[in-house]
């Protein structure tokens, strides 16, 4: 476990390190006490919430606009396909809960989800990061505000273009796509990629073939398309840099992480990583800083926005 920043009172835009240390100085330890009563009872957790995290900024910035529900209401942002499996709700409604308790109408749920993922990244094994805060809560969740988020089946050309579209660079998009470190996917997902890759069928060439044979058993044609499978395979309980000799190796289980080897400026940024050339930069504090990047884009503060009471509705 790494301490990558120390920067209380540290601020980026509006945004400051420690912004509840007066109003509400506990936040950040309740938050982390409700992360790791669910990590100890659900060891897939840590995944769920960092994907909820991205899933929550790469849409409408990091207002929490996915976090309403409503069973009865197919147009909230939610309800998008694009979200399919997104998980973690529980987690951030307890941890309001508890905030509500002790600093009523003070602590934003944009800000819940934003510290839960740095939580879940701790307590992966991965890096400790300072995350500013002061975010407010949006007040709008539309489906097709979800439409055009980055896919797994798009180009890096395609990919880099909607990560300069919320202000993060190529290296954002290598550094957040090795969150796959930790996690699963399911086997919907990998269908085109080993059965149809090409117009008459095929497999992805890029797929190691001494690996290729290991996810068709996982994943058989016409089988369960819900059979889960680790993102990372070797360390998918771990959050590390493996992913990244996975993808280079030929490893990489979505398409989206092994077309980053395929692009020369992406692969470049892998390779950085694994001693070519040497030294290699830091790969934990260089994650932690495209987490507090992402973690800025399009927030609401000051007086845009509200701090809602329940975070699955608006106030």
């Amino acid at each position: 476990m790494v301490l990558v920043s120390s920067l209380r009172g540290f601020s980026v835009g509006e945004l400051e390190v420690g912004f509840y240390s007066n109003s509400c100085p506990d936040a950040e330890e309740i938050v982390r006490g409700v992360v790791t009563e669910a990590v100890n009872s659900d060891s897939t957790i840590p995944a769920a919430l960092l994907r909820l995290h991205y899933h929550d900024c790469i849409v409408r910035g990091c207002d929490g606009s996915i976090l309403i529900r409503d069973p009865d209401d197919a147009t909230l942002e939610k309800k998008s396909s694009n979200h399919a499996g997104v998980r973690g709700f529980d987690v951030i409604d307890r941890a309001k809960a508890r905030l509500e308790a002790e600093c009523q109408g003070v602590v934003s749920c944009a800000d819940i989800v934003a510290l839960a993922a740095r939580d879940a990244v701790y307590l992966s094994r991965g890096p400790y990061y300072d995350v500013p805060t002061g975010r407010r809560d949006g007040r709008v969740s539309n489906v097709s505000d979800a439409s055009h988020m980055p896919d797994i089946r798009e180009s890096v050309a395609v990919l880099r273009a909607k990560f300069a579209k919320k202000g993060l660079s190529e290296k954002d998009l290598v550094l957040l796509s090795a969150a796959h470190t930790i996690g699963t996917t399911a086997c919907f997902f990998l269908e085109d990629r080993l059965y149809n890759f090409f117009k008459g069928g095929g497999s992805d060439p890029s797929i190691n073939p001494q690996f290729l044979p290991e996810l068709m058993l996982r994943c058989p044609a016409g089988g369960d398309i819900n059979v889960r499978l680790p993102l990372d395979p070797g360390s998918e309980a771990v959050f590390d840099m493996h992913i990244l000799r996975n993808i280079r190796s030929g490893l990489a289980v979505i398409e989206s992480d092994a077309k980053l080897y395929a692009d020369a400026a992406t692969r470049a940024i892998i390779d950085s990583y694994l001693g070519s050339p040497s030294p290699a930069p830091s790969f934990d504090r260089d994650f932690a800083e495209s987490m507090v990047r992402m973690g800025m884009v399009d927030v609401h503060t000051g007086s845009h926005g509200e701090v809602r009471r329940v975070c699955s509705r608006f106030n």
